[in-house]
């Protein structure tokens, strides 16, 4: 079953943590990743950049709006796709990001 996990990121959390531990979580994705692929459960994972657009439709044609445009400092900063066993070994496999200690990670099935 498809899993996604989506890592949040505090802009400002980030960029106070010292280069040591910016290299420990970023070579925790690179060992999980690995790990990953080697079971057959990886399937994709992607950084995802700053700049957000919001599109509704109200029926009159769209409107776009830059986002997020709520008071957040959070955003999706990425995201993997994993094809595990079930939402317990999803969990466990998010636990393993190193983001996992700053903010949570979200799990959500993806349908079949």
């Amino acid at each position: 079953m498809k899993h996604l996990l989506l890592i949040q990121n505090n802009f400002d959390t980030w960029n106070a943590l010292p280069a040591s531990e910016i290299d420990a979580i970023m070579e925790a994705h690179t060992s999980l990743q690995k790990e990953l692929r080697a079971s057959g459960e990886f399937v994709e994972a992607h950084e995802l950049g700053e700049e957000a657009k919001f599109v509704r439709n109200s029926g009159s044609g769209p409107t776009v709006t830059d986002g997020p445009f709520i008071e957040t400092k959070e955003i999706v900063a990425g995201y993997y796709v994993v094809d595990c066993v079930d939402m317990a070994r999803a969990v466990e496999i998010a636990g393993k990001f190193g983001e996992a200690r700053l903010w949570p990670i979200e799990v959500r099935p993806m349908d079949p």
